[in-house]
């Protein structure tokens, strides 16, 4: 029996697992966030250029997305990029230059900066660059949006 409900589980919650690693970045100066899949639904927030979303439905020109603070709303699927960017979700994120506690601090993030994610990151790190074009490694618990 014990078997039958896991399979399930996974059978029924799998797929929300795959949507759930989806991730783009808002790709226009500045984008609306709706509670609707509609223009005529209320306009919650605004969110500027780069700011990762998490990928949870997509319908006929709108995406249901998540962003770093849990909030869900509705976008206009044009307002989003295959772009793949970080922000920082703690106070501080030092970036390190290599993949290791104890490597030299490049630089250090504030919460809430977007960082672009650069390709083959170690596990529990992740490769990324500021718009200023210095690159490095932080920790993955310190960026939402790899």
């Amino acid at each position: 029996m014990y078997r039958v409900l896991l399979s399930l589980f996974f059978l029924v919650l799998g797929g929300n697992f795959a949507y759930a690693l989806e991730y783009r970045s808002v790709s226009v100066p500045v984008a609306i966030l709706y509670d609707a899949p509609s223009a005529q639904g209320a306009k919650l927030y605004l969110v500027k250029e780069g700011t990762p979303m998490e990928v949870l439905v997509q319908i006929e020109g709108w995406t249901k997305v998540r962003d770093a603070e849990g909030t869900i709303a509705w976008i206009e699927r044009g307002a989003l990029s295959l772009r793949r960017t970080a922000i920082v979700i703690s106070d501080q994120a030092e970036i390190r230059s290599s993949a290791k506690d104890d490597a030299p601090i490049v630089f250090t993030a504030e919460k809430w900066l977007i960082l672009d994610l650069l390709k083959d990151s170690p596990p529990g790190w992740v490769k990324v660059q500021h718009r200023d074009g210095v690159s490095g490694f932080v920790r993955l618990g310190k960026v939402w949006g790899p």
